[in-house]
């Protein structure tokens, strides 16, 4: 985008303008947010943040690369998951993948990740999976305001951090 004058924007580049408003689709089937309660594919991974089974007050943020499939998982301040070895997948790991399907379909998901739907719907079977440690503090960080803006009252004015997005539809 480049300045024309004044406080008025010139688009140059749609696909950056397109790239910039995110659609949201429904869920493909209803899923149980205790278990799995954020997962996204974003950033070159599939990734999200799915709670302890053994501790209420810990959660694990796991993710699974799309270039080699590198897995990861670990507290959300960076304590490594204790069920992750090398390359077998933790039931961390097992759940994000099984939600992710819920959420965006297995169709969906396995091109994401580059890989043929598997016909067993075991999508971690169709991987060729590495170890490949992430960092978790963004992705827990997504998810803190994922939250924030799941818990305001319903309002039809804008949200302040939010204005920056173009609206729907507007003419510049």
């Amino acid at each position: 985008m480049t300045r024309t004058g004044g406080d008025r924007m010139d688009s140059g580049d749609s696909d950056r303008e397109r790239a910039s408003v995110v659609r949201v689709l429904p869920a493909v089937a209803p899923r149980k947010l205790a278990k799995v309660p954020f997962v996204e594919m974003a950033d070159g991974r599939l990734q999200g943040v799915v709670s302890s089974g053994s501790d209420i007050a810990r959660v694990y943020v796991s993710s699974i690369s799309v270039r080699d499939h590198g897995l990861s998982c670990s507290t959300n301040n960076n304590r490594p998951c204790g069920g992750l070895r090398g390359a077998y997948p933790c039931k961390h790991i097992d759940a994000l993948a099984a939600e992710a399907v819920l959420q965006y379909g297995m169709e969906r998901v396995a091109r994401y990740l580059r890989v043929a739907a598997p016909e067993g719907g075991n999508l971690l079977s169709a991987l060729l999976v590495t170890h490949e440690p992430a960092p978790a503090a963004v992705v827990f960080s997504r998810f803190l305001r994922h939250l924030a803006y799941l818990e305001r009252p319903g309002a039809a004015s804008p949200i302040p951090e939010l204005q920056w997005f173009p609206a729907a539809g507007v003419a510049r």
